[in-house]
């Protein structure tokens, strides 16, 4: 049987040497949130935390618990707008962007 390597070390490997995937990520995340996939833009936004600052550096910088923050991205899980959008603004500032929403 062939050893393969897990998805999440799969994101994390090419996370670490392409800054254009991080941007996806962060950026599919947004999208399905803002079209009303709140489950696919948490998991992405979970992807995401954890291939780049985790959720202990993310933790630190915003002054939860780990443990909450991975409760308010999980599958049951219910985050406030404060608390998302100040993930995502800590996150848009670590990856040196700026995301902008556009009406079609």
């Amino acid at each position: 049987m062939t050893v393969t390597r897990s998805f999440r070390d799969t994101v994390l490997a090419r996370a670490n040497i392409d800054p254009n995937y991080r941007y996806g990520l962060l950026t599919e995340s947004m999208d399905a949130m803002l079209s009303g996939d709140l489950e696919t833009g948490k998991s992405l936004l979970r992807d995401y935390i954890n291939a780049t600052i985790g959720f202990e550096g993310l933790s630190d910088a915003l002054g939860k618990s780990p443990k909450s923050l991975m409760r308010m991205l999980s599958t049951n899980g219910n985050p406030t707008a404060k608390n998302l959008f100040s993930m995502i603004s800590l996150l848009q500032e670590k990856e040196g962007v700026s995301l902008q929403t556009k009406a079609s």
